[in-house]
Parts: C-alpha cells; structure tokens; sequence
C-alpha cells in the first residue's frame, strides 16, 4: 500500500506540518487498531486515511485522523495533505467533498496549486484561567477561552510575538489543564512581514507535545482574532522551530483556511 508525508501549510519542503497519507479502496477501512497501529508507526502528529465513496453518497471520501495514541474528531493539515494527494495524482479534481467525524468537508484546488479548506469554525467561551497555567508556560495571561464544542483545547492570548515564540511549557503539567492541549496565540509585531497574528499548540493529551502548524487550531483562531482585528481576512503564522502559514477567511460559521503543500515522501507500507 502506497503511503506519502506531505508537509502541509508550506510551499517547500521541511517547514510546515508533515502529515501521513493512506489512501484505501472502495472496499473502505481496515479495522481501528490496524489504522492506529500505522499512525504509530509514522510517528507524525496525524495521519489521515481516506476511501472513495458511492456515486450515491453525500461526499466523495470518507476521511479519519490518527495521532500516535488516538483518533480525532478534526484536522486541518492532514486533511490539506490528502487533498494535495488526490489532486497531484490525478484522483481528483475541483472540489472534494469529505465526510468525517467533525461532520462535512470540503477542500478546493486553486490555481496556483494552494489548497483551501472549508471548516465549522469553533466557538469561543470566555473561561477563567486554570491553575498554575500562566506559571507552567511562563508568560502573563490576558484572557482563557474554551473551544470544547469541536476541539477541546483552551486559547490562550498573550501579551506579544516574543513571548509566543520563546514558550517552552512542561507537556505533562500541560495536559493537566485541558481535555486536548493549548492554543497560544499574540498579535503579529510587524504585520508588513505578511502575517496578522502568531500561535503556537500544545496538545499532550493527544501525543503531540507540540503540532507545528494545526489548521483545526485556526477554526478557533480565525473569530478571535477577526473580533479583534476588525477583518475576516487574515494570516496567521504558526509554529516554533518548524513554521508555517495559514490564510483564513472567516465566513459566519464556516471558515476558510487556505495554505500550500508539498509532497516530500512517496513510498510502500509493506504490511
């Protein structure tokens, strides 16, 4: 079976989010613990698995996400990394349409070879802080929201770009305080570098001690900082050592995260 990493949300290769690619027949999934097993394996923070659907279904694919330790309910790079998949191979053109866990999906090909998802964006409840969390990650808070309904991780706001990028948090005490991880997010310091906002995320209780760049985290990411900024327009640029960007375009309940990816393995699982 033929198995790719696709870095997603980069347009070069080693930046971004690698994420695995499996893609099945219409005979559908092998059983959970094999997918869990081979999501393992790759070792990435999420490897998606997709199989063709009837002509008389509602989508076209039916897509799961796997971390090294679970299945979860939403996932944008990895979805941007099958999408890139089907459209670089010839399987699929346009629009795709996904049916999955967090409900339906869909993904476009631009032109210019950019992928654009279209998500439920995530509600924001306004949470007082949980204990010892503004000393596990060693910065000043200035607001706690909930985003349980789709992803269940808490978003944190600080105080600038700085501090964002120099977190170091202690994942164990992490995953203490939420029921997924944490989304750390700050202003941009200088938007004429192309991006509004930064954010990193933590999600411990998923396996993933850091996600370099997390699409599902931007659902949530996108009515913050549109709220704030006055735009539905906007970049965000996410990651610490391994960065990269995502466009979101908020539409109501829906919100449009558009980014590049780039197919850096291509390879046969031989089990």
């Amino acid at each position: 079976m033929r198995i790719r990493i696709v870095d997603a949300f980069t347009d070069r290769p080693f930046a971004g989010n690698p994420a695995g690619v499996l893609l099945f027949g219409p005979e559908g999934f092998p059983d959970d613990e094999r997918l869990q097993k081979i999501a393992t394996e790759v070792n990435l923070s999420e490897t998606a698995f997709a199989h063709p659907l009837g002509a008389a279904a509602e989508a076209d694919w039916a897509l799961r996400w796997f971390t090294p330790t679970t299945e979860v309910d939403m996932c944008g790079h990895a979805t941007l990394a099958t999408a890139h998949v089907l459209h670089t191979t010839g399987t699929a053109t346009g629009t795709v349409r996904f049916a999955a866990r967090c409900g339906a999906l869909t993904t476009t090909a631009g032109g210019d070879g950019s992928i654009t998802l279209d998500f439920p964006t995530s509600p924001l409840t306004p949470v007082a802080a949980p204990d010892g969390l503004a000393g596990i990650l060693g910065a000043r808070l200035l607001g706690v929201h909930d985003t349980s309904r789709h992803l269940g991780d808490l978003l944190v706001e600080l105080a600038d770009e700085k501090t964002v990028h120099a977190l170091a948090p202690d994942p164990r005490a992490l995953a203490e305080r939420s029921r997924r991880g944490v989304i750390v997010t700050a202003p941009a310091e200088d938007p004429t570098r192309g991006y509004d906002f930064v954010s990193r995320g933590f999600f411990p209780n998923a396996g993933i001690d850091e996600d370099p760049v997390t699409g599902s985290a931007h659902t949530a990411l996108a009515p913050f900082w549109s709220a704030r900024l006055g735009r539905t327009e906007l970049t965000g640029l996410q990651g610490g050592a391994r960065q990269g960007r995502v466009r979101v375009s908020l539409r109501g309940e829906r919100a449009l995260l558009t980014g590049d990816a780039v197919t850096v393995i291509d390879g046969e699982l031989l089990v």
